[in-house]
């Protein structure tokens, strides 16, 4: 595992210089984890060379998602966070709590309210020491919080453009902290994503019914809760792309917990079946594939 992980940093190292004079606005990854199990987490690299982070994965992820940041110049420009669950923001929340010489400048998410984090325990726990993380780095004045409280926000970072269309949900109640997950779509002149975080049906038909419709259209679409329970089939029926990516482990995928395949609770062959009914050709998925690049 560590020899994987060394080439893999090595060859990050090496091609860099490839990355940063690409003729597109950013190059994303896909990161794996490095155990088979769920975990969302992407890093981008901008055309002039500025690191952003999409959630960033568990808390047993520290020190791969560290070293792979660290063969990008140890600095991230902004990070973004969709929702407190710990395989989303765990291994911020170790970075957070010691940096061990990684410099974040920009923190964007959509804080959930007192009433909410309370909603689901035990991660209520793992929320509450994300949000005190980011509150004492915040007031030692090493970073900087945007806290979107409406969507329609709007940014650019050298080519990568960004847009968020949906934030915190305090009227959902049921699969709460999912169905408050922060979607976001990320763009430059040849190609866009929509990241839907953990979005349950009811988080995501919010926005199918928004003013951001159009937006959610895209060439690739991050599945949301990892693919299984997530969006309603309407919102995957209605929304228009070209591809999937994956963030998810082998037993998800396969619906396995020990049995067999097919043997768990999940939904995720509905998720796939509606995929190939749809016509969708190109998936990503992180626990067959491991590291993805888009250029």
């Amino acid at each position: 595992m560590k020899k994987t992980i060394i080439a893999l940093f090595s060859a990050l190292v090496v091609a860099l210089p490839s990355f940063i004079n690409a003729k597109s606005g950013f190059t994303m990854w896909q990161l794996p984890a490095m155990e088979d199990n769920i975990g969302n987490s992407y890093v981008f690299l901008t055309d002039k060379g500025k690191v952003v982070v999409m959630d960033g994965g568990r808390y047993q992820e520290d020190f791969y998602l560290r070293g792979f940041l660290a063969a990008l110049g140890n600095e991230v420009e902004a990070w973004f966070v969709s929702h407190p669950h710990d395989d989303h923001m765990g291994a911020l929340t170790k970075i957070l709590e010691n940096p061990k010489g990684l410099k974040i400048k920009k923190l964007y998410h959509s804080r959930f309210s007192e009433s909410l984090i309370d909603c689901e325990k035990p991660y209520n726990d793992y929320a509450r020491r994300f949000y005190a993380a980011v509150d004492s780095v915040e007031k030692l004045g090493q970073l900087q919080v945007e806290n979107l409280t409406e969507p329609g926000f709007t940014g650019k970072i050298d080519g990568m453009n960004f847009k968020v269309l949906g934030v915190t949900n305090e009227e959902f109640r049921t699969n709460p902290y999912n169905n408050s997950s922060m979607i976001v779509r990320v763009w430059d002149k040849d190609k866009s994503i929509v990241f839907l975080g953990d979005a349950g049906a009811e988080c995501g038909d919010k926005v199918l019914e928004s003013e951001f419709r159009p937006d959610l259209d895209c060439d690739y679409l991050q599945v949301s809760h990892h693919g299984q329970a997530g969006c309603s089939e309407k919102f995957y029926k209605t929304v228009k792309f070209k591809a999937c990516l994956w963030p998810t482990g082998t037993w998800v995928w396969t619906n396995d917990f020990g049995a067999g395949p097919g043997t768990g609770t999940l939904k995720t062959a509905e998720t796939r079946r509606w995929m190939d009914e749809i016509g969708i050709k190109e998936h990503h998925v992180s626990c067959i594939e491991g590291l993805f690049m888009l250029k």
